[in-house]
């Protein structure tokens, strides 16, 4: 079956963001797998005619059931500037979640200690623990509908799972996300997690660079 065709966000020498389906999984453990990395390689070698071995660097990634905006580096030199941005933290990473039922505060910073455990999930901790590390986000509330919410969340660090957990933990999980204790499940077994913005600095001309990415077809809030 041939994958439909990709949405690119933006695309120039050095960089290309795409806006990753829920569902398609960023890389691929298998060289031959579908991934959006792969789509990605194959969409630059048809649109620009590259013979043999595209050149593709993943400074990031997003889980398999979220969707939003992904970006690549096109050239060793970008994926290199960009991955020290990505550590460092100085990427703005902004979210839209839907997650059950309303929260007391209408924005607040959450800051919470969250270890990577062996069965691929996270676990959160109020207080330093072994192994964790410190997490914080800033979410706001934008929408409110009967029992769910749609918040708008910037990330303040870069950890697994991070919003996934954390928002479990002041009980308000992700709508769909059945591994951080939501009631609910998506048929086509998304969560109602994207990537809204990516803001970060041009790893070649210096100019500050957004990119956003339009929510899902099927998100239940008006955007």
């Amino acid at each position: 079956m041939t994958p439909p065709p990709l949405d690119i966000l933006y695309s120039d020498n050095h960089l290309v963001a795409v806006h990753k389906p829920a569902g398609l999984a960023t890389q691929s453990s298998a060289a031959d797998d579908d991934s959006l990395l792969a789509r990605t390689r194959q969409w630059i070698k048809e649109k620009y005619g590259k013979p043999g071995n595209v050149y593709l660097g993943m400074v990031h990634r997003l889980d398999r059931p979220v969707a939003g905006v992904v970006l690549f580096a096109r050239t060793s030199k970008a994926a290199s500037r960009l991955s020290r941005q990505f550590r460092d933290n100085e990427v703005q990473k902004i979210y839209r979640a839907c997650v059950e039922g309303i929260p007391e505060k209408t924005e607040d910073t959450l800051a919470h200690y969250l270890r990577k455990e062996k069965s691929r999930k996270a676990t959160v901790f109020p207080r330093p623990a072994p192994d964790a590390k410190n997490s914080e986000l800033h979410y706001r509330v934008l929408h409110t509908a009967e029992d769910k919410s749609e918040l708008e969340v910037t990330l303040k660090t870069g950890r697994f799972h991070q919003i996934r957990a954390q928002l479990s933990f002041i009980g308000h999980p992700v709508w769909g996300d059945g591994l951080y204790r939501s009631r609910y499940k998506l048929s086509d077994g998304s969560i109602r997690l994207y990537a809204r913005q990516l803001v970060c600095t041009h790893p070649v001309n210096g100019k500050t660079l957004s990119i956003t990415c339009p929510p899902p077809s099927d998100w239940p809030f008006a955007s």
